[in-house]
This record gives structure tokens, sequence and C-alpha cells, in this order.
């Protein structure tokens, strides 16, 4: 999806032999939602049915799942978050890629969840995904902690905040990386201020929908979070 993607993994006496394998394993996973949903690839599945050159009876049943997905979220977030995105050639088409990072990195983990011994970390584009083997502490002797710094969208040379994090999710939206690439739909334009939502919770899949939902939304998405985002928490910088 036209970024960079690391696994890291921690942990003593782990196999590495098996830990290869669910790393490669997590990658191809990585490799599928590319071909599927890439907006950069000509022949992905989307982009390939957004020229009306297949149906969805020919595509991957991940991407009628995203169609779902997308609506649930719309729903949700009370509209701040689309999947019918500008096409820049004036029009809105179906573009799921506001949801394909988390829900990728969330599917991609199920490689590296039952490796003994060992906690992870997956990066996507500065967003992450940590979590551990069942048996390993979450807390206290024996934990293995990550510390997820959010840079300062003002300077992003400095580390605003630091979370620690032995499982979770954390995402970030904002303009100071890409610029005015958030598009509110109520307004029908890129929002350009400056800052940043940072949303930590379960999974990437849906910290990353309402980081973006929360950057493009106003108070009735804001409430709508608080009511329905259960074990979700946010900030903004």
């Amino acid at each position: 999806m036209g970024m960079p993607v690391s696994i890291h993994l921690r942990g003593d006496g782990a196999d590495t032999t098996r830990s290869a394998q669910a790393v490669q394993a997590a990658f191809e996973t990585f490799r599928e939602m590319d071909d599927i949903f890439s907006t950069y690839r000509p022949q992905s599945q989307l982009r390939r049915l957004r020229r009306d050159e297949i149906g969805l009876e020919a595509c991957s049943p991940l991407l009628v799942d995203s169609m779902a997905l997308g609506e649930l979220a719309a729903r949700v977030t009370l509209g701040a978050f689309t999947t019918l995105l500008p096409t820049g050639d004036g029009d809105l088409a179906f573009d799921p890629t506001g949801l394909v990072k988390g829900w990728a990195v969330d599917l991609a983990c199920g490689h590296l969840s039952d490796l003994p011994g060992v906690s992870w970390c997956i990066n996507a584009g500065g967003d992450l995904r940590v979590g551990a083997h069942p048996d390993l502490p979450r807390h206290g002797p024996g934990s293995i902690t990550w510390q997820v710094g959010v840079e300062d969208p003002g300077d992003r040379t400095r580390v605003a905040r630091a979370i620690a994090l032995s499982e979770g999710a954390v995402a970030t939206s904002g303009t100071a990386a890409r610029g005015a690439h958030l598009y509110d739909p109520s307004t029908d334009w890129m929002v350009d201020r400056a800052g940043s939502v940072t949303v930590t919770g379960p999974t990437l899949l849906w910290a990353d929908i309402w980081a973006t939902a929360l950057f493009v939304g106003g108070l009735p998405t804001r409430e709508a979070f608080e009511a329905q985002a259960v074990g979700y928490a946010s900030f903004t910088l």
C-alpha cells in the first residue's frame, strides 16, 4: 500500500526457525492484501473492479468484506469516516485504503500470536499493533513492554508522548507527514488543519478508523467515540 512495514520480535529462547516462518507468513498476508486493495498497482483487484474489468464475484471475499466494514465505519462514526474518496478526476470511488492498513496488520498478527515466549510488534507506516503469546504476562515480572513514541505534529523531530504497551494498537492521523490527505465527506474537501489525533485500543483496524474519524469529524463524532468505542482511548496534539 505504498508504505514501509516492519515486524519485530522479542523473547528469550524463541524458536528462530518457527519465528522466521511466522514472519514470512505475516508478510505474505501483506502481499495478499496489496494484490487485492492496492490503489497503486494497476492490476490489483480493486483497480480492476473500479475499471469494470471484473465483477465482485471474481474478487476475493476480503474485498466484499471491506465494503461491509466501510459501511459499518461510516455508520458508527456518523459519516466522518468514508470509503468513498476522490479519485483526482472529479468524482468519488470506492477506496477502502483508510481501513485496509489496520485490518492487514490485525490479520498478519494471527501468524505471530502463537509463538511461545515471544512478544511482537508490527509497524505499518507508523501505526502499530503489539502482542504476545498468551502464556506471557501482560504486566509485572516477565512481561515485555514496548515504548511507542508519538511524534509532535508541530516538530516531527520530537516525541511528544510515549506509550508503554504490552498488548494493543496505536494509530495516529493528521497532516504533518502527508499534508492534507484526509477527506471530509461533510465539506467535500481535504482537511488541512494542523495537529493530530492518536487512538489506542485492542485492534489497529478500529484504532485507525477512529483516529481518522476524530481528526475529520466534529463534536458528534467525538461523542459517538466516547459512547461506542469500548476499550479505546484518544488524545489530540
